[in-house]
């Protein structure tokens, strides 16, 4: 599989490129980006070729890796899936839910695979750790803590304008989402409260009868920034196994899903009728915020 590689942000330099280069199982065949200078600095450093327009770059690959922002990705996947190319997404797929429709249509209409990379999803001990919880079907509630320190830290992605805009629920959110969901199932009402900064803390109550509560901060100290998911249920508890795998590492996963489900492997639980989803949840969530009362989905 050739796949080009959509940005040139320090997610798609430290991140996806690395990644796509040292996978043996495709071929790097491209970089381009909305800045045409680092799109030909990463396209030196592993030796493929920069475009300059996106379309060009659409005409010479099986699939796009895509490290844009929300807004800038929805519009740009849902022209490779128009294409017919296979997408590896970033999260959020959108920051509003007809944006991430329209992608996730474009891929059903084209039969194409697509994953979306939510790191904790893909690579180590966790990933079986969710499978064994997902399994059982006696759970009773869950509570999800995300608090980054991206606000109050030297992070890269402190300037990023639609961090700066979204906050930790668009940034976060969908990362907490991407665990809760298959272990108690679809969201039927969000109720959400502003905290600290863009700290938001969200209630969710499920379809099967479980509830959740979700923190989530980018402007946590540093001494207090972590991710912790603890599940209660008939069986007793169970948290989140503390280590994962490094980004790198997990993005390579990712690309092996991408391809079992381009050679016919069905759906990845994580592809982009799941990110529409996610966004939707997103969206009412951030409805419950702006208006003060629960929203059903």
């Amino acid at each position: 599989m050739r796949i080009g590689l959509l940005g040139t942000g320090p997610w798609a330099r430290t991140v996806h490129a690395p990644a796509l280069a040292g996978h043996p199982g495709v071929e790097f065949a491209g970089v381009w980006g909305r800045r045409t200078e680092a799109a030909a600095e990463i396209a030196v450093e592993h030796g493929v070729p920069a475009y300059g327009d996106v379309d060009e770059l659409l005409a010479e690959v099986d699939a796009v890796a895509v490290a844009l922002a929300p807004h800038a990705q929805a519009e740009v996947a849902a022209r490779a899936a128009e294409a017919g190319r296979h997408l590896l997404l970033d999260k959020p797929v959108a920051l509003a839910v007809p944006e991430a429709r329209r992608v996730a249509e474009a891929v059903a209409a084209g039969g194409l695979a697509s994953v979306v990379f939510f790191t904790l999803r893909f690579g180590g001990e966790r990933v079986p750790w969710l499978a064994e919880q997902a399994a059982r079907d006696d759970w009773f509630t869950a509570r999800c803590d995300w608090l980054g320190s991206v606000f109050t830290s030297d992070s890269p992605y402190a300037e990023s304008p639609w961090r700066r805009d979204k906050g930790a629920l668009w940034d976060v959110g969908p990362h907490a989402l991407s665990l809760l969901l298959p272990v108690l199932g679809d969201v039927a009402e969000v109720t959400a409260a502003r905290g600290p900064g863009d700290t938001v803390h969200l209630v969710l109550g499920h379809t099967a009868g479980a509830s959740s509560s979700l923190a989530l901060s980018l402007t946590a100290p540093p001494a207090a920034a972590g991710v912790a998911l603890e599940l209660r249920g008939g069986s007793g508890t169970a948290r989140l196994p503390e280590h994962g795998v490094p980004p790198v590492e997990a993005l390579g996963h990712a690309v092996d899903a991408l391809l079992s489900a381009a050679d016919g492997g069905g759906p990845h639980p994580c592809d982009a009728a799941f990110g529409l989803r996610v966004v939707e949840i997103l969206a009412a969530a951030e409805q419950a915020l702006n208006g003060g009362a629960t929203v059903r989905l």
